[in-house]
């Protein structure tokens, strides 16, 4: 092959090279934004409420026990047994738990970004036992009990009314602290004194009203846990080690109901909700943003030199083919004009929604290059034919963006398919002769 074909491969390999700069500084501006994004979520959050963890309610019996301490006596080195009453709590699971209501969201808005509230109403029911003697062995010697109802809520900023209690047909009212679990995050209610040798039977039920952000946690604390949930958003996200059992999403919202056994759960770790060292024991709803622009825009951009190594293969391709010489400059004006589609996608959909953005931007683009084209290449139908070419390829990257489970697939068969072009555009072509002198422009 010629010595000035080899130059011109090295010149395309540098530029194609170059063009990565503009392609990171595009992926730095879109990281930048959708830090921006995230912190509008963390203050809307700290202004409303986060998102939100439910734990219980469950029942926390703190009783005084009298035990048996032996020392040593230090002046005579004889044991000596001396009685202690020792403070200790015990935390229950509720035989049946019920939890069941609707979940209105709402997007607020900070400038150019915006974040998902939601508003629930819960209705919340069970009954919880004591044992009697607490379910202790009989040895333990029992003074007193007293026992609790207590919720856990990983933000109590976000309770929005001051329920009233039903337990056993009276009527209580909450305090604000989770007595008696690992997070004091919560609300407590107190039951009263427990018959040691009786133990207590209490069934509660009681409305609560909860905003969160994002996401929503329920720890199954019961023996056997029912939970239904209905919403008017028709992007939900199940999460979480449980998921319904039944679900029914459409374009109205969703219905989702769960159903756990205290088989399927460890009550330990349902009570350890909040340490972020274990994967949380709950079932999570996510309130996702079916179309996360910056996520979108940065997958797109990861795409942005095989758009350029495939645009200038095809310049390649067509400059031998016609042995129509198409200067460096113009390969490079070529690539920018691909790189000014990404920014130009991530500026629009921050303003419109995605799908308008991708094809107004991708539009935008492969006119600009077949205009250009068409003069470069002196000719309107090879002008054409590559904004075609172009705006088929980013009809290809907006299937791939879509479909991120078939994102290896399509990108493999497009590579096969460029490939094949290529081996059939040039399968009589004698590259020995490739550097010969260039037909007169004219003819």
């Amino acid at each position: 092959m010629q010595f000035k074909l080899f130059v011109k491969l090295a010149a395309i390999a540098g530029m194609s090279a170059l063009l990565l700069i503009p392609l990171w500084m595009i992926q730095a501006q879109i990281e930048t934004r959708s830090a921006h994004q995230a912190e509008v979520v963390r203050n809307i959050a700290e202004s409303a409420a986060g998102p939100q963890a439910l734990l219980g309610p469950v029942l926390v019996v703190r009783y005084r026990e009298k035990v048996q301490q032996r020392d040593k006596d230090p002046a005579t080195g004889r044991e000596v047994v001396r009685q202690e009453t020792v403070e200790s709590i015990s935390v229950l699971p509720p035989q049946r738990l019920k939890i069941g209501g609707e979940a209105r969201v709402e997007s607020r808005r900070r400038g150019l970004y915006r974040a998902r509230v939601y508003h629930l109403a819960l209705q919340v029911s069970g009954s919880g036992h004591v044992a009697p003697n607490l379910g202790l062995a009989p040895n333990h010697n029992i003074v007193d009990a007293q026992a609790f109802l207590v919720l856990g809520i990983s933000d109590p900023r976000g309770i929005e009314n001051d329920p009233e209690v039903g337990v056993n047909g009276s009527t209580r009212r909450f305090e604000a602290g989770a007595l008696g679990l690992s997070s004091p995050q919560g609300v407590h209610l107190a039951l009263g004194p427990v018959e040691i040798a009786e133990g207590g039977s209490y069934d509660f039920a009681f409305p609560l009203n909860l905003t969160g952000s994002e996401r929503l946690s329920i720890a199954p604390a019961g023996d056997a846990t029912s939970v239904a949930l209905r919403s008017d958003w028709p992007h939900p996200s199940f999460q979480g080690r449980f998921t319904p059992s039944t679900r029914t999403v459409g374009a109205a919202g969703f219905e989702a109901n769960w159903q756990v056994s205290h088989l399927a759960r460890s009550f330990d770790r349902v009570l350890r909700t909040q340490d972020s060292a274990l994967i949380p024991e709950t079932l999570d709803v996510d309130f996702i943003d079916p179309v996360n622009v910056y996520l979108m825009a940065d997958r797109a951009v990861r795409y942005g030199i095989l758009f350029v190594v495939l645009t200038f293969a095809a310049f390649f391709l067509t400059e031998i083919l016609s042995r129509r010489s198409i200067h460096p400059l113009q390969y490079l004006l070529v690539g920018l004009a691909l790189a000014v589609f990404f920014l130009l996608l991530i500026a629009l959909s921050e303003h419109i929604r995605f799908a308008l953005a991708y094809a107004a931007s991708a539009a935008a683009c492969a006119a600009l290059i077949g205009y250009y084209l068409c003069a470069a290449l002196a000719s309107v139908k090879r002008g054409g034919a590559f904004a075609g070419g172009m705006a088929a390829l980013y009809a290809v990257l907006y299937g791939v963006l879509q479909s991120e489970d078939n994102a290896l697939l399509m990108g493999t068969l497009l590579l096969f398919a460029a490939l094949a072009a290529t081996m059939l555009a040039t399968r009589r072509l004698d590259w020995y002769r490739i550097g010969a002198p260039a037909l007169d422009p004219a003819r």
